[in-house]
């Protein structure tokens, strides 16, 4: 809690209550649902209030009801093939694109909202995320962790869902001529995924290539920023600040059948390199049916 918080609990709470009546029906009921389905995901929290990997539910609920907003009323996400996505440790290997994370939160907000039982994905960032100001609270304060073998192993001895974009800044970054066709694959979640004998389900996601459209990467201007890339986009920097607000796309997300390898984690680069071909494929036919099924990226 905040100081104003312990220094005026009832004033605090029915200023929350005040607040929470201004609200359109929409957007108390979308907060009821994400609070209800948020209370049935277990988590083992400790004496401050937060789980062993930093979770702390009441910041996982702020970051997941503007997330839930996108995903019902901006977004429109529907998905395909969620049921497929077994209990207990698992891990979701999608496509990643759109010069900012909104397919990694539309993918968690899918299993937040449409799974059986609700699940809170953990995802997995790039090193280079926590040193952005406020960030490294709040991604782990709200459930993510930095892409370090030992989180992996932690969050899947504790039978966590974890998801993973394997293209990274490479697949976020690229530009628009390059939408859909997935850049290089690391190898470290099959890796991962036969030491610790975790299902891969791969994800395709349809939509954020088309809602922040990169022209160009500026490398000089990344470097002399200390930034993986600096995008230049149709609205970006154009329109300043607001030029970061993504396209109104409709998404769509396609889950495929689990993929679970058998064999060593010590296997040469080649035999793990197959494998990882094999989720690629998997991911790329997920992204052709996505994008069949579609007339206009909008609708």
């Amino acid at each position: 809690m905040s100081e104003a918080e312990h220094a005026h609990p009832g004033a605090f709470a029915r200023l929350v209550e005040t607040l929470t009546r201004t609200l359109p029906d929409s957007v108390r009921e979308l907060d009821a649902l994400v609070t209800e389905r948020l209370a049935r995901v277990p988590t083992r929290l400790n004496e401050y209030g937060v789980d062993r990997f930093g979770l702390e539910p009441a910041q996982a609920h702020r970051g997941l009801l503007p997330s839930a907003l996108l995903y019902r009323h901006y977004f429109r996400v529907v998905t395909h093939g969620i049921e497929r996505v077994p209990e207990g440790r698992v891990l979701l290997i999608a496509n990643h694109a759109g010069q900012l994370p909104f397919d990694a939160a539309m993918l968690g907000a899918a299993m937040l909202l449409e799974a059986e039982p609700p699940r809170l994905a953990r995802g997995l960032g790039e090193y280079w995320i926590p040193r952005l100001p406020f960030i490294n609270e709040l991604m782990t304060r709200g459930g993510g962790l930095v892409g370090t073998p030992e989180n992996f192993r932690a969050l899947i001895d504790a039978e966590e869902c974890v998801m993973v974009f394997p293209e990274g800044v490479r697949g976020m970054n690229k530009t628009y001529r390059e939408r859909y066709r997935l850049q290089r694959f690391g190898t470290g979640f099959v890796r991962l995924a036969l030491e610790t004998h975790t299902p891969i389900v791969p994800v395709g996601i349809v939509g954020s290539e088309e809602q922040q459209p990169g022209l160009w990467d500026v490398k000089p201007l990344a470097r002399l920023l200390g930034m993986p890339a600096f995008p230049i986009t149709p609205t970006f920097p154009l329109l300043g600040p607001l030029g970061l607000l993504p396209l109104p796309v409709k998404y769509r997300i396609h889950f495929g059948v689990p993929i679970r390898f058998e064999g060593s984690a010590n296997e040469d680069d080649a035999a793990i390199q197959a494998r990882v071909a094999a989720v690629k494929i998997a991911i790329d036919k997920l992204l052709e049916a996505g994008r069949r099924e579609r007339k206009n990226p909008f609708l």
